[in-house]
């Protein structure tokens, strides 16, 4: 999806994740978790809803989450799944929820497009709480230098440094306060594309 989690975001939460509108917020949104319930029949809707996790961008007429399948369906009570899809397009209340990952911290994978050395590329998986991470920065050149956002949750870097690579994560939570969490050498000097670092950070 537009977050460019890849498989992550299709087996993230048991497969119940959604495309979002305006809660995307140029990616910022990407991974928040939120939980999601039908409000068309009681005797359809169940009263928990589903957890999803944030893993794409999508819009319809007036629409605020586009559910994948699994996620759907997790929103009827049992045996009623054929009749909620029946309606296609329902109302839904929802609200921001922590996003829980039993026996992880937040890992920082190195995407597909890098290039060691010449182009770096970073995502966070696992991001867990009811925080965003706004922006990264790169240690480079004994001074804290801004990523690129270059789409959805995956900063970029042309030229990175060599060596082990330290991050900060500027963050902010759910009051508006804001902080950072550095991660020295969290990335090894010979890192490959499309493999996952973890670091000691949870959010």
């Amino acid at each position: 999806g537009a977050c460019g989690f890849g498989e992550y975001g299709r087996n993230i939460s048991d497969g119940n994740v959604a495309g979002v509108y305006r809660l995307y917020n140029n990616g910022i949104g990407c991974g928040a978790c939120y939980q999601v319930r039908c409000t068309t029949s009681p005797q359809i809707c169940t009263d928990k809803g589903v957890n999803i996790v944030v893993t794409d961008y999508g819009q319809g007429d007036n629409t605020d989450f586009i559910l994948s399948h699994h996620a759907f369906e997790a929103m009827a009570q049992p045996g009623t799944a054929d009749r909620l899809f029946a309606y296609g397009v329902v109302d839904v209340e929802y609200q921001r929820v922590p996003c829980q990952y039993v026996g992880h911290k937040i890992q920082v994978k190195v995407h597909e497009n890098s290039r060691n050395p010449d182009y770096l590329a970073i995502i966070m998986l696992y991001q867990a709480g009811k925080s965003d991470i706004l922006s990264v920065d790169i240690w480079q050149q004994g001074k804290w230098v801004e990523m690129r956002r270059s789409f959805g949750a995956v900063f970029d870097m042309s030229n990175p440094p060599l060596g082990a690579i330290s991050l900060r994560f500027n963050v902010q939570d759910s009051a508006g306060s804001k902080w950072a969490v550095e991660a020295p050498n969290v990335i090894p000097p010979n890192w490959k594309a499309g493999v996952a670092y973890d670091t000691n950070i949870q959010l």
